[in-house]
């Protein structure tokens, strides 16, 4: 009768329509005539479907309704495509200009509501239960034999004149096969490019696109307008980029998808970047730190005040370590609150705050608005411009921890990039406490690790690297597990201290130049001594680590 008989039968159970020993009854008797227990109790009499329907519809606080078909106008047929509507197992009922009243019988089922949002445009779905005679003959009515010729509507977006079941349906399940293919293969983000003559369809794992079986160009259309639906961007805009995004749920995992969409000439490029929330369970240990760049680092995110800054390109994981961060300083005397653009994932018990430029809802005007809240460890997604960094640095005088990110190629260059936005060298020196660079190179497989003997063009790119370094290294030959060679992914970090000589120099408008001259002479570790340590312990190669760091000649 449900989708969840056990779940009902509880129900049923605490609500006192029936006892332990007619339920201990049912179930022999289910064992003997091959029928749930729940079919036993309403056909012996027990329980009726009322009660059944009754009870769920109370627990759930949905409408229990008798539905005369006759009374349905048959106009309302057309809210939703036959094979929909017989997919989900509902009906629509009623309708107006902003939502829709379906009937289903299944109140297990009541799920499927979120998933015709989507289909409806994010329209607004209601819903009832009924008895499933009822609903029957209301599809009956609705949809009767041949209603699946009828075409689909233009302004779907799936633009055609095919019948419903003869496009969308291999339409919807192509879409999320793509999406559990990646996800599956740990991709990171699914590119969906139209060329001229075909609809290219690239994964990027591990850092690199990887091309993937393309479906046929015929479909483009559909299969752009089904991710626009499923992420609730405006199917009918085609000339501006749109951004959005996909909540989804693959072998208990919940994963959240942002998705842009930008305007090319043979059609609409989408990206979707998959962000895997299992990846806030990641220690600082896991994102690759060798033990001595751990402990400093965990040293000032332990700070009580100051500014602690991540910096590198797109892509090279500094949410990750920021939020890894956050994780390991999340305790309960302490309040903490971001500002994000967007908000990638959602951590419990931290305050994110999401910012909305269209209603002037901005990094700096959320950062102002946030310190009133009197957080003890703030966290900005990004400082973008003057304003904001001039907010960071006093919140970070006034007894604030300050976490945020840059685009700079080093760590000492942080301090110039924040100079050059206009905040005055003594609130940067007073300020930060240290910035932390950082690339991310592909992890060799442990199933299929070798040795290598590096060539004399490597030990002459390597320089006076080579030296210290052992005779071989290793790479990954290739092997199912893995993609050619690589599985997964780790950090290579140099993290820059702001101590009282750095303080000086940025006083005295010291250049990147001078302070990573005199960073180096205190220890620290540049991106690529970081990475060859790491290719020395073998976890990665000295291809990744070179192409990562081409602009590091130390």
């Amino acid at each position: 009768m449900t989708s969840n008989d056990e779940y009902v039968l509880q129900l049923l159970r605490e609500k006192g329509y029936v006892s332990a020993e007619q339920l201990e009854a049912a179930s022999q008797a289910m064992r003997e005539e091959n029928e749930t227990t729940l079919d036993v109790l309403v056909a012996s009499g027990t329980v009726s479907e009322d009660d059944v329907l009754g009870t769920i519809a109370d627990t759930f606080g949905i409408k229990y309704v008798c539905i005369d078909p006759a009374a349905i106008e048959p106009e309302v047929a057309k809210q939703i495509e036959p094979e929909v509507a017989r997919k989900y197992g509902v009906a629509p009922v009623m309708a107006d200009a902003d939502s829709v009243t379906v009937v289903l019988s299944d109140p297990m089922g009541y799920d499927a509501v979120d998933s015709l949002r989507y289909v409806l445009h994010g329209r607004d779905v209601q819903a009832v239960l009924a008895p499933a005679e009822e609903v029957k003959a209301v599809m009956d009515k609705l949809y009767p034999t041949g209603a699946d010729e009828i075409t689909t509507r233009n302004d779907d977006g799936f633009g055609g004149d095919e019948s419903a079941g003869d496009e969308d349906a291999p339409v919807i399940r192509l879409c999320s096969l793509l999406l559990s293919n990646a996800i599956k293969m740990k991709a990171s983000d699914i590119h969906l490019e139209p060329m001229e003559k075909e609809f290219r369809v690239r994964y990027r794992i591990d850092g690199a696109l990887r091309k993937m079986d393309s479906p046929p160009k015929r479909l483009q259309g559909a299969i752009l307008s089904r991710i626009k639906i499923m992420s609730k961007i405006k199917i009918s805009e085609k000339r501006i980029p749109q951004d959005g995004r996909i909540q989804v749920n693959v072998g208990g995992r919940d994963l959240d998808l942002r998705v842009s969409t930008v305007p090319t000439n043979h059609g609409e490029s989408i990206v979707m970047r998959i962000l895997d929330k299992s990846n806030l369970s990641l220690g600082l240990p896991q994102l690759g730190f060798l033990s001595d760049d751990q402990n400093k680092f965990e040293r000032f995110i332990h700070l009580s005040d100051g500014v602690v800054l991540v910096t590198g390109p797109t892509g090279s994981g500094k949410s990750t370590t920021l939020y890894a961060a956050l994780g390991q300083i999340n305790l309960p005397d302490r309040k903490i609150i971001t500002v994000e653009d967007p908000v990638e994932y959602q951590m419990s018990g931290i305050n994110q705050v999401q910012v909305n430029r269209d209603v002037g809802l901005d990094f700096a005007a959320a950062l102002r608005s946030i310190l009133r809240q009197a957080p003890n460890i703030v966290m900005i997604g990004e400082i973008r411009d003057d304003e904001t960094a001039d907010i960071a640095m006093e919140a970070a005088l006034t007894g604030h921890l300050v976490f945020s990110t840059l685009h700079t190629n080093d760590a000492p260059s942080a301090i110039t990039r924040l100079t050059d936005m206009g905040v005055k060298p003594f609130l940067v020196a007073s300020a930060v406490r240290a910035c932390l660079a950082q690339r991310l190179v592909r992890a060799i497989c442990v199933n299929c690790k070798e040795e290598y003997f590096p060539t004399e063009r490597d030990l002459k790119m390597l320089g006076s690297i080579a030296k210290v370094l052992p005779d071989h290294m290793y790479v990954g030959k290739g092997c199912p597990k893995c993609n050619g060679g690589y599985k997964g992914r780790k950090g290579i970090f140099e993290i820059f201290e702001v101590d009282d000589t750095i303080q000086r120099l940025i006083f005295d408008h010291a250049p990147s130049t001078i302070l990573r001259q005199r960073a180096r002479e205190m220890g620290m570790r540049t991106l690529r001594e970081d990475g060859m340590l790491k290719v020395a312990s073998g976890m990665t190669s000295l291809r990744e680590v070179l192409q990562a760091t081409m602009g590091d000649a130390d």
